[in-house]
């Protein structure tokens, strides 16, 4: 079956790429490292108790509502999104109007800076074939004045990177500017800025603007704009606004970690894991990971105001990698390319 051996020939060709991608990570510069919390600093906020919820890959803090948190669950479910509160119990749920659901991976919530109104995100970014979908959509809801089960309309954004299709799983929105920023899931990711302004009518290009971790899952904006975290699977890592790494974070061992987010003050971390009764985290920060704006630093990753500045930052360090992930990840390519070679071998 020659046509066989040839995909999976390519496909090792592949894996094997990768492999040299990963060690040349490994003789990059490590990122700063922070005097992570200790374990008593980590704490389960709550478990989801809702049985409906059984991969929850987006969660937000509800920017109106105390005490409130909001989460979705990924790819062949419906769109739907439900309001839990301290405890880990559904309030109420919500299916929205107009929207689709083919892969949501990620969401968000910011505030609008006119009304004082909360504002969620829905993004129907997951491509994991990579240039499957000639565009990719986020969904702008406002945020419900009263929880309780309703259908709520939702606005539709196309958005399409300039340098071609790629799977992502991560989006944030800048407190003070409301300009989204999706965060693509790589070994060499990115994050991407959207147009100052969205458009309806027609798609909206996204463009490169810093680099992101190997494999990201999840990213979030700090509430004050000060900084804002991008998770992998083993980690989180901070940055500041301008693309430059702050801090890596340590955090809590979970099944499949999907998502992340910043308490409403600030102080700490929220991160989340797919699966039925999943947890989530309090993970704490110190002082020092959340640093002032001077005014040399711009509120996105740039300072571009519109779609035709927005020029790609600096590649910088893909911070967040850890001799750890570097061992998993080399870990993981060794079966897989093992994998391979013994299914080619029994098909030739």
């Amino acid at each position: 079956m020659p046509g066989l051996w040839c995909m999976m020939a390519g496909v090792g060709d592949f894996v094997i790429r990768m492999l040299a991608v990963v060690a040349a990570l490994c003789l990059l510069p490590a990122a700063p490292a922070l005097a992570a919390p200790g374990d008593d600093g980590m704490e389960k906020l709550f478990t989801f108790k809702d049985e409906r919820i059984t991969e929850s890959s987006g969660l937000a803090v509800s920017p109106t509502h105390d005490d409130v948190y909001y989460t979705h669950n990924d790819s062949s479910a419906a769109p739907v999104f439900y309001a839990v509160d301290g405890k880990g119990r559904t309030i109420a749920t919500f299916h929205l109007r107009g929207a689709e659901a083919r892969d949501w991976e990620a969401m968000a919530a910011s505030k609008d800076p006119a009304t004082g109104r909360g504002v969620l995100w829905f993004a129907d970014i997951g491509d994991n074939l990579d240039g499957a979908w000639p565009d990719v959509s986020v969904y702008k809801v406002a945020e419900p004045r009263t929880l309780a089960d309703a259908t709520l309309p939702a606005v539709r954004y196309r958005l399409r990177y300039a340098d071609g299709a790629r799977n992502a799983e991560g989006i944030m929105v800048h407190p003070k500017t409301g300009r989204l920023y999706v965060v693509s899931k790589e070994f060499a990711g990115s994050v991407y800025a959207a147009p100052k302004k969205l458009r309806t009518d027609r798609v909206n290009v996204l463009r490169r603007v810093a680099a992101a971790p190997i494999m990201a899952t999840d990213a979030a904006y700090a509430p004050d704009g000060s900084s804002y975290v991008v998770r992998t699977y083993f980690s989180a890592t901070l940055y500041k606004p301008n693309g430059e790494v702050l801090a890596r974070v340590r955090m809590p061992e979970l099944k499949q970690a999907e998502s992340i987010a910043y308490t409403a003050d600030g102080k700490a971390l929220l991160t989340g894991s797919e699966g039925l009764h999943s947890p989530v985290y309090r993970v704490p920060l110190p002082t020092s990971a959340t640093p002032t704006p001077t005014p040399s630093e711009t509120p996105s990753a740039t300072g571009a105001d519109d779609e035709e500045s927005a020029q790609a930052a600096p590649a910088g360090s893909p911070g967040g990698l850890t001799a750890r992930d570097v061992l998993i990840w080399l870990a993981a390519a060794a079966i897989a390319i093992s994998v391979i070679t013994f299914l080619a071998r029994r098909t030739r």
